[in-house]
Parts: structure tokens; C-alpha cells; sequence
């Protein structure tokens, strides 16, 4: 499939990545708040963390980037580091990347359509893997196959590390409410490829339009915000896959004043039945298509969601479906851990508050 993405998902500066592990751990080393500081500024070393807490350090910038899939491809080039990028998983689709982004984006060695194999990511020649979902539970274990193991990693001279907003989402032990984690991701990105001042432009960006928001809707009490339904018309609709209280999507949707229907399910995905859906009878529906890579394919896509809730028997009737309630916004910018998460809070809130947000 060759959509923008595939499949999916603190220290006081740098949290994310520099963090001691997933679900709200807390430092314990006198040392971190000082290295987060430096780091932030653009010295080394810089110390990160997977899932789990185990630390990778760097001396100095990679040279040799690999990555998993298109999200971590993306944020490296917003950072101004795709020249370092010598490959990767799971091409963004030509078209799928905003302006500049996508002509440098298809530059990009293709390693693999899919998870790139064993072999060829070890023999790659790069000193950094950053990993968008590994750790997943839809893709990590199992899922990805015959995955290179630490020590293998480490004969090949790469440099293992997580993207953990996406890669430990499943793994936390709270809800998903806020864009910090995405935040902390793309601060620790920018200070290991030695572009600290970009990362931070990026995310004054985004908690400036997210503020804007929140300044018009975020005290608006729960029972009076709609209610919110992502179909993931890519993911199958015979039985409908639903974004769960752990995804970067429940954060966005919360954000944006509304309630996440599925916000009562812990975890990532959920597949659920249509009954499920039918009996939360949503306010409004967000027609979750992936990018096509042009306007009007897209335009296709979600003229082709939005017809089968219509036409569908178990779905027709829902009322979010009678009130032609629907939201014609990409799947990757909502549920995929990046920048546009905060373009999506404000669209979202442009529709569900008319003349409230600017």
C-alpha cells in the first residue's frame, strides 16, 4: 500500500525520546535535566530511551539515517535532516508529502514497500535506525517479523531508537489527551540530528495553533461537546477498526473539543462490530481515507466512504449520517504522531465550532 504511512503509531526540555521509558516515568538521575538542556541547544552527548528504558547515546549527529516509514522520513525532512536520510520502509506515495516535502521525500532510497528485511537493514551502512513502530503491538514482535535484535544492531554499527508517541502508545498506562509526547519526539529528533532550533520552531507552531483552540473550546464541558467517530474506511468496513483512548487520534479529537466515541476502549485499535458504532450514534464522522497522493483521487476516496455510510444498511440510520455530518480530513494527519496533528485539532474545531475558531 502506498499511502503516506502504513498501519499506524520526562525530562523538563526533552521528554519523548529522552525520557526513562514509556507511561509517565520519571527521571531519576541528577544528571538528565542538565544533558535535556544542552541537548536542546545543540551540544552532545545526547541520551535517548526506547519503550523500555534503554539508553542509546550520541557523541555527535548520525550521518546515515534509515527509517522505518514514511512518518519518521517526514519529520526528518520538516527538520531540515533528509539529507541524511539513505533509506527507507514504507514509501510515502508520490504526492502524499505537503510542497517541497515530497519531490526530496521521493529522492529517498526505497529499502522496502513493507518492513524492511533483516539483512538489508543491517547491511544498509547506516548508524541510525529511527523506528515509527517496532514496538507496536499490530506491528512490533511477531508483526515484524525477523527483527534485527540489540546485539545485531549493535555489530552493524546502527543506532536503534523509537519515535515512542507512536511506537509505545499502546504501552501507556494513561489516556492520550495532549500532543506533548508528539512534541517531545520532535524536540529529541532535532537535538540528535543536530537541529535543535528547527525542531523547536516547529513545535512553537504547533502549541501556537493548538492554543488557539483550546482558548475557544477547552472549557467546554464534556456533556456539551459532540461526540466524534473516526471510520477508518482503509482499515475494512466489514468490521470497522476504531482509534482507542491511546492513539495520537484520541488526543487530536479531544483537543478539538469533541468526544472520542471509542475513548472508553484502552489501547491503540480496537476492531470492533457495527452494533458497537450504531449504539454510540455519533454527532459527527470523520471519513478517515488515506492520501491517494492528488485532490482528486482523494476526492474520490472520501466520496466513496461517505456513499457507503449512506447506502450501507447497519450505518444509514446513524444520526451523524442523516445530518450529513461528515469531516473530509486525511487519516495520516490524524492518527500518525507529527506536525499536521495540530493542523487537524484546528480543522476539526473549525467544523464542529462555526465561527468560533478563527
Amino acid at each position: 500500500m502506498r499511502s503516506r504511512v502504513w498501519g499506524g503509531t520526562a525530562a523538563a526540555v526533552l521528554g519523548g525520546l529522552l525520557v526513562a521509558g514509556c507511561g509517565g516515568g520519571k527521571d531519576t538521575a541528577d544528571g538528565t535535566a542538565g544533558q535535556a538542556e544542552k541537548a536542546a541547544s545543540g551540544g552532545y552527548p545526547v541520551s535517548v530511551t526506547d519503550c523500555m528504558g534503554a539508553k542509546s547515546t550520541f557523541s555527535s549527529a548520525p550521518k546515515r539515517i534509515v527509517t522505518s516509514n514514511a512518518s519518521g522520513l517526514e519529520l526528518l525532512l520538516r527538520l531540515g535532516a533528509g539529507d541524511k536520510v539513505i533509506g527507507t520502509g514504507f514509501p510515502p506515495g508520490k504526492g502524499t508529502l505537503p510542497g517541497t516535502l515530497d519531490a526530496q521525500a521521493q529522492k529517498v532510497k526505497v529499502l522496502s514497500q513493507t518492513v524492511i528485511p533483516k539483512e538489508r537493514l543491517l547491511g544498509s551502512g547506516a548508524d541510525l535506525y529511527i523506528d515509527t513502530f517496532a514496538a507496536m503491538g499490530s506491528m512490533g514482535g511477531g508483526g515484524m517479523g525477523d527483527a534485527p535484535t540489540a546485539e545485531e544492531f549493535k555489530a552493524a554499527g546502527i543506532k536503534h531508537i523509537y519515535l515512542k508517541s507512536t511506537a509505545c502508545a499502546a504501552q501507556s498506562k494513561i489516556p492520550v489527551t495532549d500532543l506533548s509526547a508528539v512534541e517531545e519526539d520532535i524536540t529529541s529528533l532535532g537535538a540528535v540530528t543536530g537541529t535543535s532550533a528547527q525542531a523547536q520552531k516547529l513545535v512553537a507552531g504547533m502549541k501556537e495553533k493548538v492554543a488557539a483552540v483550546q482558548k475557544v473550546v477547552g472549557d467546554t464541558a464534556e456533556n456539551s461537546r459532540p461526540t466524534y467517530f473516526f471510520f477508518d474506511y482503509d482499515a475494512g468496513t466489514k468490521q470497522p477498526s476504531v482509534t482507542c483512548n491511546r492513539q495520537v487520534a484520541n488526543a487530536v479529537i479531544t483537543l478539538a473539543g469533541a468526544r472520542n466515541v471509542f475513548a472508553d476502549c484502552d489501547g491503540d485499535y480496537k476492531q470492533v462490530g457495527w452494533e458497537d458504532v450504531i449504539a454510540k450514534n455519533p454527532d459527527w464522522i470523520q471519513l478517515g481515507v488515506r492520501n491517494r497522493g492528488s485532490e482528486a483521487a482523494n476526492k474520490k476516496a472520501f466520496d466513496e466512504a461517505e456513499q457507503w455510510l449512506k447506502s450501507n444498511p447497519a450505518t444509514k440510520g446513524l444520526k451523524a449520517v442523516k445530518e450529513g455530518h461528515f469531516l473530509r480530513i486525511g487519516s495520516e494527519q490524524t492518527t500518525i504522531a507529527g506536525v499536521e496533528n495540530a493542523d487537524t485539532v484546528e480543522a476539526i474545531a473549525k467544523t464542529l465550532y462555526p465561527g468560533k475558531v478563527a
